[in-house]
């Protein structure tokens, strides 16, 4: 269930593109077109799904405060911390390159509509977003690692798949002129950003019990103190009579 709930969380409600606003360079750039918008997103899901357990391996057992005491415990004192952009940039920088030498030899043709905003995944701030997000929400174990990167990527390829399938339809409706080209594409992406925070209300049903008995608690508190009170005032209506 848990590993559901995290799938669902970084596609619809935690999704980089329209959640964070991260990756919108190629969210703008290459979403003309579905077959390129396709091919970018099926890259990015490979990088985020390789990079995140990755790049949650050398968090956990490198650069947190005292993790190297797996080698010796005269490690233990050591903080590599301050690598994490470093270390996680090498990584992705790994995996795009691995990406684009398969791209390049078995789709000559996406390789080429991609241009060089194959090799810029690795600076891709969706990418690098994806390991800093695992490093700060303190994900806890490899597999749920996993599960939100191949969540997080899907995120990424549904939202600049969606906007190249209206951007293509788009191209033959009727535009006003001022609106035309990226005008219109921020405003479909506004809208579709306010949609899917639609789906943050969905995960939260969990929590309706115990604020109902937080608030029955409260609620004979108050009653309490409101009979203490009127048996005060009843007391000194009754001594000024």
């Amino acid at each position: 269930m848990e590993h559901i709930e995290l799938l669902f969380k970084s596609i619809f409600i935690d999704n980089m593109v329209f959640a964070t606003f991260l990756g919108m360079c190629s969210y703008l750039a290459v979403s003309k077109k579905v077959t390129t918008a396709n091919g970018l997103g099926a890259a990015v899901i490979f990088v985020l799904t390789i990079t995140v357990p990755l790049n949650w391996l050398l968090d956990t057992y490198v650069l947190q405060d005292g993790a190297m005491k797996w080698l010796h415990p005269s490690f233990e004192e050591y903080n590599l911390s301050f690598l994490s952009f470093i270390l996680f940039i090498a990584t992705i920088a790994t995996m795009v390159q691995l990406v684009e030498v398969v791209v390049e030899k078995f789709s000559p043709a996406l390789y080429n509509s991609l241009g060089i905003f194959l090799p810029l995944i690795a600076v891709n701030c969706a990418i690098l977003g994806g390991s800093l997000f695992m490093q700060s929400r303190e994900i806890p174990s490899i597999d749920l690692a996993f599960t939100y990167g191949i969540g997080s990527g899907i995120g990424f390829w549904l939202a600049i798949l969606t906007i190249a399938a209206i951007r293509e339809k788009i191209r033959y409706s009727n535009v006003p002129p001022p609106l035309r080209g990226l005008g219109i594409t921020f405003i479909i992406t506004g809208l579709m950003a306010i949609g899917f925070m639609s789906f943050g209300g969905m995960l939260t049903g969990g929590d309706e019990a115990p604020k109902a008995a937080v608030k029955e608690i409260v609620l004979e508190s108050d009653i309490d103190q409101l009979v203490e009170d009127d048996q005060v005032i009843l007391d000194i209506n009754k001594e000024i009579e």
